[in-house]
């Protein structure tokens, strides 16, 4: 399974700060689904409430009217990445400092944390998480003692290495960051006389706030009362990083991320797609949710019929009771279920966005063949991925990727099919407004910042 981790919320100066940072991350629930959490300002001192499962599962209306006082809310969704998937590491992450309380909500990976972590730790600090992202907070609470909060953040910033877009709220002020690669999305909006910060829009459109702009790469915002001071981080870098499977997979495709329509790019993909591996077949199909918009694209190019020849059921939840190991298969077949009569006798072409380890697709095309598909071609709207992701998404270690050991024909083999087609990396970069601003390195190994090494601890290595 692919997944991104993380997603965050900020709001000042709201009296319903709690609430709309719930709803804030209710939209942002595809991006982590398994802790949750939110802190507030209420004058005096941050509130926090957090907890494993969906946002609607961990806060009541208890937390959102009593507890999480206060104008000044941001919040957190997570999976896990560097460390392990427990209460002690869902975010946002809360420290005291003399007079200080601070909050830390982080979406991205950092490639340097066990470094970092054991010079911290030689220096004294002691750690309460596993957490890439309370390596941050110790590194600005170590430079708090030589120079101003703003300095502190800036100078942490620039000694973490990876990927990170930031909320951070000190006492009264909140504060947003992006690494200097801008590889995380990060965008700032305005809700009447408040300021919203998230990683996606699709938060926005929900509260029904305005889009302001991308918080840009390497730039730190303070919201401070009535003012909003923009900094620049001094780092140095070639070009912009943006991950490329925001586009391709992650993100909501009711949103905009790095300033592109996800819909509209993913349509493109099934279009070039159809470009380059166009194929007599009775109908295009996607395998929902992932490929649908891929598929639309293909299915317009192509001029064949698009058809949902394969039904999700939208209603099976995170505590369905799983099978016995005697009923492998079950839960595959709980979740999508096909509809028979479009399918025995048909040559079907299936898009999907991506595959990694091929062994979900290659179940349900031996579903599709127990029902009588007579051909199957299966169009994959992502180039190959062949090399492990360090910034932030669990791609697993090369040698679980079937496309970095195995030719498109071992996998036509493995998966069962007449044909195999993955989208190239110039078309999909066709599909894109700005090709030079991607990250490209799970497909071609060309990565913007190297890992320490293999078994480092900080990344999917």
């Amino acid at each position: 399974m692919k997944r991104e981790y993380c997603g965050v919320f900020g709001i000042y100066n709201h009296e319903e700060a709690a609430r709309l940072t719930y709803f804030g991350l209710y939209a942002q629930q595809h991006r982590g689904q398994e802790s949750a959490g939110i802190v507030t300002w209420d004058g005096t001192k941050l509130r926090e409430e957090r907890g494993m499962g969906l946002v609607p599962e961990v806060f009541n209306e208890e937390h959102l009217s009593r507890e999480l006082k206060g104008n000044i809310g941001m919040g957190h969704v997570r999976y896990a990445t560097t460390g392990g998937s427990r209460l002690r590491n869902a975010q946002p992450f809360m420290v005291q400092y003399k007079d200080l309380e601070l909050a830390i909500a982080h979406n991205g990976n950092l490639v340097n944390t066990m470094e970092l972590r054991a010079k911290l730790e030689a220096s004294g600090s002691i750690f309460q998480t596993t957490i890439d992202s309370e390596v941050i907070v110790h590194l600005i609470v170590q430079n708090l003692r030589s120079m101003p909060l703003e300095e502190a953040v800036l100078a942490a910033c620039k000694e973490a290495q990876g990927s990170y877009s930031l909320l951070l709220m000190v006492n009264d002020k909140l504060i947003a960051v992006r690494d200097p690669l801008g590889i995380r999305p990060l965008v700032l909006g305005r809700l009447g006389e408040s300021h919203v910060i998230a990683s996606e829009t699709c938060a926005f459109d929900l509260l029904e706030a305005d889009l302001v702009r991308n918080i840009e790469p390497g730039e730190m915002l303070v919201i401070d009362g009535n003012s909003m001071e923009s900094y620049k981080m001094d780092v140095e870098v070639e070009k912009k990083r943006h991950c490329i499977f925001e586009l391709v997979y992650f993100s909501r495709p009711d949103s905009l991320v790095f300033g592109e329509n996800v819909y509209t790019c993913r349509k493109e993909m099934g279009h070039q797609l159809a470009l380059e591996s166009h194929v007599d077949a009775d109908f295009v199909m996607p395998f929902p949710d992932s490929g649908i918009y891929c598929a639309v694209g293909y299915a317009q190019a192509s001029g064949l019929p698009y058809e949902h020849a394969m039904i999700r059921n939208h209603y099976v939840g995170r505590t369905f009771i799983q099978p016995s190991q005697s009923m492998r298969d079950f839960s595959t077949r709980v979740k999508i279920n096909p509809v028979r009569s479009l399918i025995e006798g048909k040559r079907i072409v299936i898009v999907d966005d991506s595959v990694v380890r091929g062994t979900t697709i290659r179940s349900r095309v031996k579903k599709l063949r127990e029902l009588g598909a007579k051909e199957i071609h299966f169009r994959v709207s992502c180039p190959p991925i062949r090399f492990p992701c360090y910034y932030g998404i669990n791609f697993s270690s090369k040698g679980e990727l079937i496309a970095a050991n195995n030719s498109v024909k071992d996998i036509e083999d493995f998966i069962g099919i007449e044909s195999l087609h993955y989208l190239s990396i110039e078309g999909l970069l066709k599909s894109v407004s700005s090709p030079d601003d991607y990250c490209l390195a799970c497909f071609n190994g060309d990565y913007a910042i190297p890992c320490p090494g293999s078994n480092c601890g900080s990344c999917s290595c």
